[in-house]
């Protein structure tokens, strides 16, 4: 797998990472060929003493939350294994030491990953196609009658913090978290609309679902499209994945403003609201395209949807907008401009998405 690497993460102090790989019959990192892609969780990516070409996790987080998403992620490789797909792929899972959260991959050669290809404009009609029909087909495939799958709904869009952050939560917050959860949390309408947004997934039907579905969770190499990360899985909305997808490249489209790209010609200037509001339009018009092919693939996939799915996967996108805003106030003092204009784009989705299906190409069947 492609992934920005850094210095691997001390093996020495994981005792139980070659360990695992030993009892599963691949051999012990060779250690100089040892990364540690950058994630969420620890990692290692490297060639075993047996040559295999493996990618080791290690899932991290609080205990309660960490054993969850460790059996999601054994329940899709038990969902995977009686499935049958067309054209869609994932890394061949090796293994797992269940009691210390580590999972072990085939790494895949040659691939790159999603958002590389999204930052470099290379990402195509194409590769939103492939997408497309891949989530169709997950959507479209039910579990066999022998797996379990978790049917709890996802815990965001949280309805509880757009009414107060618990102290605990407050105290390790930074000062543009808090921003950001103060300009949700003051904001009645958004409020209101996030609150049918659930009740609208509690009537839906339920299917496989990834429920983390990004650009940077899809690696394309000469084999294909692969999908990564499936640590969220479960039966769900199928909204959730469609409105994902769109919502990373509305999100691009305002990360966009203050760049030429797409522009003839970019003039360094004052942004009036006139100025951002049509640049805006124009950098959405661009890469709205990929959104409808990935529509027009699902559809030929899953030709049979619930007649709310477009309004609630709207609704979804707008929110990816806003769950975006919370994770980029991590680390910020205070909250940006571009920041600022990529939440009053995923309110306004949020709020009227009966008015922005259409814009985003989810009015029709094709």
């Amino acid at each position: 797998m492609v992934t920005k690497q850094v210095m691997p993460i001390n093996l020495d102090l994981s005792p139980e990472v070659d360990r695992l790989l030993l009892e599963l019959g691949v051999g012990p990192f060779v250690r100089e060929t040892v990364t540690s892609p950058i994630g969420r969780n620890d990692a290692w990516a490297g060639v075993t003493e047996n040559g295999r070409d493996v990618f080791v996790k290690r899932l991290t987080g609080r205990a309660g939350d960490t054993h969850g998403r460790m059996r999601r992620l054994l329940d899709f490789e038990k969902y995977a294994a009686d499935a049958s797909f067309e054209n869609v792929h994932w890394p061949q899972f090796i293994g797992s030491d269940e009691e210390n959260f580590i999972v072990v991959f085939e790494r895949i050669d040659d691939a790159v990953n999603g958002a590389t290809l999204m930052v470099d404009e290379t990402f195509t009609l194409e590769h939103a196609y492939q997408v497309g029909r891949a989530i169709g087909h997950l959507h479209s495939t039910p579990p066999a009658a022998t797996v379990d799958l978790d049917d709890t709904t996802p815990g965001f869009p949280p309805v509880g913090l757009l009414e107060g952050l618990p102290l605990s939560m407050f105290l390790r917050s930074s000062a543009g978290e808090i921003e950001a959860w103060r300009l949700l949390q003051n904001d009645p309408e958004l409020i209101a609309a996030v609150r049918r947004l659930r009740d609208a997934e509690e009537r839906a039907p339920k299917v496989p679902s990834h429920c983390d579905l990004r650009v940077d969770q899809l690696l394309i190499g000469p084999e294909g499209l692969f999908l990564t990360e499936w640590e969220e899985f479960r039966l769900a909305d199928p909204a959730r994945d469609v409105g994902a997808f769109a919502g990373e490249w509305i999100y691009r489209s305002v990360l966009d403003l203050v760049t030429n790209r797409g522009d003839d010609a970019f003039l360094d200037t004052e942004f009036t609201h006139e100025l951002v509001l049509r640049r805006g339009v124009d950098k959405m018009r661009r890469l709205l395209p990929l959104v409808h092919e990935f529509w027009r693939a699902y559809r030929e996939v899953r030709p049979e949807v619930d007649d709310g799915l477009a309004v609630r996967a709207t609704a979804f996108a707008g929110w990816h907008l806003l769950d975006r805003l919370i994770a980029g106030a991590l680390s910020s003092a205070r909250l940006s401009a571009i920041q600022r204009a990529a939440a009053g784009v995923g309110r306004a989705a949020l709020v009227n998405p009966e008015k922005f299906a259409t814009t985003l190409g989810f009015g029709g069947d094709r």
